[in-house]
């Protein structure tokens, strides 16, 4: 697992063609991040962006970390990868409180098996950003939400205002983020943003893996964004073989839900809760789940 500098300049490609796949939100789904890269390999790539957010809500959560380090690529820091750092660090971020609360057992879960395997100095050094120069070619700069916070994710209610702004202080033609689990492209004032979608839990209706082909040709980057089909019936049903589901409580069952709808139920959950002012219990979800248009 390469974390680099931050920046990488080619050269050498001038109007030839050179090719990057940008890969993001795995979290601990090996089976998807296998189909990916056995599609990766096809299509001949000259360099790999992991955008970050390898762990968590999902079990393989070392064996993504190993299966990524064994490749020769890039890897960004994601929201999940430092919240993982932050709990086992016991960083003052962390409420103190969420330690006790059964709500976040499975990121506790999840963080166990980084310390068991000895990984957390992976997560430590991963960079926030990643910017890609090649000479007479629109300048690409990848963060895991925007290079401003990644969890400003480049989403559907990005507006011109924002692109702007991020535009204003992190200069880049080609903006890629990750982060909402969702494809997207939009153009502004002759800058590109792209949005590479999510191997491990799409939130798009659509359960393939999915990520972002970038193509340099003719001195313009192209994009085409991949749907990958994988045994999605066995990513589902690793949440209960490996006893994520049974000692991750709640937040393992809403992630596994996720997962299986290939739907935003843990945020449309959480944020009932909020606007309920309810905890989110096993009660509440109870209750959730007998609201119309509930899954």
């Amino acid at each position: 697992m390469e974390s680099g500098n931050g920046r990488l300049v080619v050269s050498g490609f001038g109007s030839r063609r050179m090719r990057l796949a940008i890969l993001a939100d795995i979290h601990g789904n090996l089976h998807a991040l296998e189909a990916v890269l056995a599609d990766i390999e096809r299509q001949s790539v000259d360099l790999i962006v992991v955008n970050g957010d390898l762990v968590n809500r999902g079990p393989a959560n070392v064996a993504v970390l190993d299966r990524v380090r064994s490749l020769d690529a890039v890897v960004t820091l994601g929201n999940h990868d430092d919240l993982v750092r932050k709990w086992i660090d016991r960083d003052a971020d962390i409420p103190a409180d969420w330690y006790e609360d059964p709500f976040w057992l499975s990121t506790a879960w999840c963080a166990r098996q980084v310390v068991a395997a000895d990984r957390l100095d992976d997560l430590r050094a991963l960079p926030m950003t990643h910017r890609i120069e090649v000479p007479g070619a629109p300048s690409v700069l990848v963060a895991h939400g925007s290079p401003r916070h990644y969890r400003e994710g480049y989403g559907r209610r990005l507006t011109d205002e924002r692109i702007a702004e991020i535009v204003a202080e992190h200069p880049a033609d080609v903006l890629v983020g990750s982060h909402t689990h969702r494809p997207l492209e939009r153009r502004w004032n002759g800058h590109l943003v792209l949005n590479t979608g999510a191997v491990g839990a799409p939130q798009n209706e659509d359960s393939r893996a999915q990520y972002l082909l970038l193509t340099l040709r003719d001195g313009q980057w192209q994009h085409e964004f991949r749907p990958v089909p994988y045994d999605h019936d066995a990513a589902v049903a690793a949440f209960e073989a490996t006893g994520f589901l049974a000692e991750g409580g709640l937040s393992a069952l809403l992630f596994r839900e996720d997962l299986r709808l290939a739907k935003d139920v843990y945020g449309a959950f959480t944020r009932w809760c909020e606007a309920a002012g309810r905890p989110p219990t096993w009660d509440a979800w109870r209750a959730f789940g007998e609201l119309p248009g509930s899954p």
